[in-house]
């Protein structure tokens, strides 16, 4: 899975709730009050997808 930007280091706090930079979400069009799905991928990945961009792939596709 390809990424653009710069890795950033974030921490999972006592909930497992993590904030992200806002640029980190804003390159792909996330922004405050955006759904979004997030599911696990292979090993160690986390993807976070617009919640409108995964519904359209799974209706199209069958999957996220």
């Amino acid at each position: 899975m390809p990424h653009s930007r710069e890795p950033a280091e974030l921490h999972v706090d006592g909930q497992g709730r993590v904030e992200l930079p806002v640029g980190l979400v804003a390159e792909p069009g996330i922004s405050p009050g955006t759904d979004v799905v997030a599911f696990s991928y292979d090993d160690g990945w986390i993807v976070l997808r617009r919640a409108e961009d995964a519904m359209k792939d799974l209706i199209k596709n069958g999957r996220l």
